[in-house]
């Protein structure tokens, strides 16, 4: 199996994969609107045989500490064809990506997901709950790629249009 970085070649498997893995359009969705906004920044496939099998799509997060901008992403979504789902694809994108973007210039990355699966990466609700989101609790992670990148009193996450989320605070 090899991962790389998507490209044009992957689009229509990655929509099948992303919809597939979530039930239904609205990931699938969300992840051709973060495209159209330029708000990717990194989006790795894993291809087996020729074929697209899993899905890592990281995008441009503001996120701000003590009045200060943090260079984030966000990880969502995360999407593996069912047959592969619970063989370990879904871990390999994440930890390849992680790996790739340890030097990138980015400073944290933002996730909302299982709570028993994010923490083997690194991710923490504790990390995260000092930021101001529409998301809060377990599932609710961050994960520092530079140390200290979100030490402070508080903080906020702005989650751009593409995402749909109408923010109440």
């Amino acid at each position: 199996m090899q991962v790389l970085i998507e490209n044009e070649s992957h689009r229509a498997q990655i929509r099948a994969i992303t919809q597939a893995a979530f039930g239904g359009d609205d990931e699938a969705n969300l992840v051709d609107r973060l495209r159209e906004d330029g708000l990717v920044r990194l989006s790795l496939v894993a291809v087996e045989d020729g074929q697209v099998v899993g899905h890592a799509l990281f995008t441009v997060l503001p996120v701000s500490v003590d009045g200060r901008e943090v260079e984030a992403l966000c990880l969502a979504p995360v999407s593996v064809r069912p047959d592969y789902q619970g063989t370990g694809v879904g871990s390999m994108l994440i930890r390849e990506a992680l790996a790739r973007l340890a030097h990138s210039g980015f400073e944290a990355v933002v996730v909302v997901g299982h709570p028993a699966y994010y923490p083997r990466f690194g991710f923490s609700a504790a990390l995260a709950a000092k930021l101001a989101a529409p998301f809060s609790g377990e599932v609710f992670m961050a994960l520092e790629l530079v140390e200290g990148a979100l030490r402070g009193e508080s903080g906020r996450v702005s989650y751009p249009p593409a995402f749909g989320i109408v923010e109440s605070h």
